[in-house]
């Protein structure tokens, strides 16, 4: 098992060659930069089920959760992660920022030149070979 590595999903919501990057609002961890938005597993959840809940809690999104397509791990001064990025469709709701104040589409040829929070690298560059 992991030991005490926490279990992070992140969404990979892609709409029109594009995807969707959200940035870390002032006061929070990573603050200023981009991510793939999601959040922690919590006790027994399945991935899927943490990112569809997180995406509610973080952007008023509903939203389908589906395969991973890419994982990484990371070790910051706060924890070791490991990120289970899945693909996941927006099925309802408009975007409101609670924990970010920017979210922006962006072209996955441009993903590289955003800020992106360091575990989420590995995963752009995942997306580049992919699509």
């Amino acid at each position: 098992m992991m030991g005490n590595m926490k279990q992070v999903t992140a969404a990979i919501i892609v709409s029109d060659n594009k995807v969707l990057l959200a940035r870390r609002d002032e006061g929070e961890k990573l603050s200023g930069f981009w991510e793939f938005p999601g959040g922690k597993i919590e006790g027994n959840e399945s991935p899927q089920s943490c990112l569809e809940r997180e995406l509610q809690e973080e952007l008023g999104l509903e939203t389908k959760a589906y395969e991973v397509l890419a994982e990484s791990q990371y070790h910051y001064e706060h924890g070791s992660f490991y990120l289970l990025a899945l693909r996941t469709e927006i099925i309802g709701g408009e975007i409101e920022l609670n924990v970010h104040d920017a979210v922006e589409w962006v072209s996955i040829n441009e993903l590289m030149q955003y800020k992106l929070a360091p575990a989420d690298i590995p995963i752009a560059e995942k997306l580049k070979k992919t699509f």
